[in-house]
């Protein structure tokens, strides 16, 4: 199984014809089984087509192409356009939003997750690689091209989520060197506003049968650690998790800033050092080392959730 997507998806990817959305297309459409890529949607280029994927002027002539509701959309416009892009979208019937596009305005992103809570659509990102499930399909950029994806990321029991889109992989090629196939990965993206956090894709994976354990990739800045947390807790969640904190030299160094727009450190409650400690407080290992991740996430799967400890550097 996986969460999200799988081999039937259909998908579109709006802002087909730019030169990324170009490499994006021809990737999914390599990996796996390949994608369900339906159409693309550049307005001014209808009837033209990128690598064989038909491209209309609007989503709506997309669909009405495709003679039934189409599952998804891979966005990649500039962001000044990203908002009309993703509200097309969800008007138009899509329930999962990939957002790659990246420095969109917060206001723009707060609108776009409003109006796809109030029409039951989902969006991941902004700025993110997207979604895979290995060997099966990937939406969006994850991974690369398809022969680079299929060396990272394999088959297995591991859901990986990461606020990082190249951490994503890096996470996974590392438990997959270790044995430790994945489930289902998600960039879900390092801004400050995004469509889905940890605690949101929690229960997708609990579930999946497929997956027995959670590795997650995290930054200071924002309360997505802190409200994963709570969700654990208040749900006695079946899967142990495992995290990596990168960053933690951002304790020791106020007013330093880190690549996302989301690790904007505003109180204490945002630091590293906070982080984990309510991480741990929840049952959930912070590993010291990316290369220390799988044997914490095997020795949980196998025995399940031990006493709350974490790792300190």
């Amino acid at each position: 199984m996986s969460i999200l997507v799988d081999a039937d998806t259909t998908f579109i990817v709006q802002g087909i014809t730019g030169r990324e959305a170009v490499n994006l297309t021809r990737e999914c459409l390599d990996y796996g089984k390949g994608a369900k890529v339906v159409g693309g949607v550049t307005p001014g280029r209808k009837g033209r087509d990128v690598h064989g994927v038909p491209v209309f002027d609007t989503v709506a002539q997309a669909v009405a192409h495709h003679g039934r509701p189409i599952d998804g959309s891979v966005v990649t416009v500039p962001p000044a356009f990203t908002k009309d892009a993703v509200f097309e979208a969800i008007e138009n019937g899509v329930k999962l939003v990939v957002i790659v596009t990246e420095r969109i305005p917060r206001r723009d992103v707060a609108e776009m997750v409003e109006l796809a809570a109030l029409r039951g659509a989902r969006i991941i990102g902004p700025n993110c690689l997207g979604i895979i499930v290995p060997g099966v399909v990937k939406m969006g950029g994850i991974g690369g091209p398809a022969k680079d994806a299929a060396k990272a990321y394999t088959t297995g029991p591991i859901g990986v989520i990461s606020r990082s889109g190249g951490m994503t992989t890096e996470m996974s090629s590392t438990l997959s060197a270790a044995g430790l196939g994945q489930s289902t990965a998600v960039s879900i993206g390092g801004d400050a506003i995004i469509g889905s956090s940890y605690a949101e894709l929690m229960p997708l994976f609990e579930a999946d049968e497929q997956t027995q354990g959670i590795v997650i990739y995290t930054e200071p800045g924002g309360r997505m650690e802190a409200e994963l947390a709570r969700w654990v807790t208040a749900n006695d969640s079946r899967l142990p998790i495992v995290a990596f904190m990168a960053g933690r030299f951002m304790d020791e160094m106020p007013g330093m800033s880190f690549g996302h727009a989301g690790t904007i450190v505003e109180g204490k409650e945002d630091t590293a050092s906070e982080k984990i400690a309510r991480l741990a407080e929840a049952g959930i290992i912070v590993a010291d080392r990316i290369e220390d991740i799988p044997e914490l996430i095997r020795e949980r799967i196998r025995f399940g959730r031990p006493e709350a400890e974490v790792s300190r550097a």
